[in-house]
């Protein structure tokens, strides 16, 4: 199914989804180049540039990244936490004040595959010992992929409420809203047209194919996920074990397949309500086509 059927199809029954903003996207890296369709309520949106944010889409664009860019910085532990093997525990309440000593406190141990958004943070304070992680890795982004805090008046796709207030233009993750800075983990926003060329950039620039290429059985490759099972993975139709991309829970996702050089993308906001029944949006995700 083409991206137009798609768009058409959850067109027909928009209002049974849990969000109202939608973007899709397919990329050719070979013709490099890409198409792209959009669905919003409000038509005031049509034609805009409209920011999602972009949720744990925001590790690979900053984590992935910058060992793409400079590997050299990554010792062995660094590559444990970026592949989610370091031992560290999958999350919890972070403060303002502390996060960075409560991250740092944890033993870096080999482990097997566990994701973990205090394994993230824990890669950025590593990494910044050395460089800071955002000086790093800002240069490898179109100018329509930003952090949260850096947004003014850019137009942004709503994601639910925080204290009975709307969250617009705020990063929907509560860690990074409470830390308040650039972190790894989440709080990037971007365009479907910032995403795709912040994609296509990489391949022109650091080859990003050809140097994600799964060497092992273990999940993540150099801070991408991968496909287990391209039977009934969410990447999309076509793809396979050597796909890798990522998911956000705002309900965002890209997924790049080496064998076609082709890659998906799709953002939304279903936390906009009631956001923990996703049937509808994983089969929208299964729906894309490489």
């Amino acid at each position: 199914m083409n991206l137009e059927e798609i768009i058409n199809n959850v067109a027909n029954e928009f209002g049974s989804y849990n969000f109202n903003c939608l973007a899709l996207a397919h990329i050719d890296f070979k013709k490099k180049s890409y198409e792209s369709y959009s669905l919003y309520d409000n038509p005031f949106l049509k034609g805009q540039k409209v920011y999602f944010d972009l949720a744990s889409l925001t590790k690979p664009l900053t984590l992935g990244f910058s060992y793409l860019r400079s590997p050299e910085l990554f010792n062995d532990d660094m590559k444990l936490l970026l592949n989610h093997r370091g031992g560290l525990k999958a999350w919890g309440r972070l403060s303002r004040d502390s996060w960075r000593q409560q991250v740092s406190s944890y033993t870096i141990k080999e482990s097997d595959t566990v994701y973990s958004d205090f394994g993230a943070l824990r890669l950025q304070l590593e990494i910044e010992k050395k460089e800071n992680l955002y000086d790093l890795i800002s240069p490898m982004w179109d100018e329509e992929i930003v952090h949260w805090l850096d947004i003014e008046d850019e137009i942004c796709a709503p994601t639910g409420r925080r204290q009975r207030q709307l969250i617009d233009g705020e990063v929907h993750d509560d860690n990074a809203y409470v830390i308040g800075e650039k972190v790894s983990h989440a709080g990037l926003f971007g365009t479907i047209d910032g995403v795709c060329r912040t994609l296509l950039k990489a391949q022109e620039s650091y080859s990003l194919i050809q140097n994600t290429k799964r060497q092992s059985d273990h999940r993540f490759i150099n801070g991408w996920d991968s496909v287990s099972n391209p039977s009934n993975t969410l990447a999309g139709s076509g793809a396979t074990t050597n796909t890798f991309g990522h998911l956000g829970f705002t309900g965002t996702s890209m997924w790049i397949t080496p064998e076609t050089n082709t890659g998906v993308v799709l953002l939304c906001n279903e936390v906009l309500g009631y956001w923990n029944d996703r049937a509808k949006l994983n089969a929208l995700r299964r729906s894309m086509e490489f």
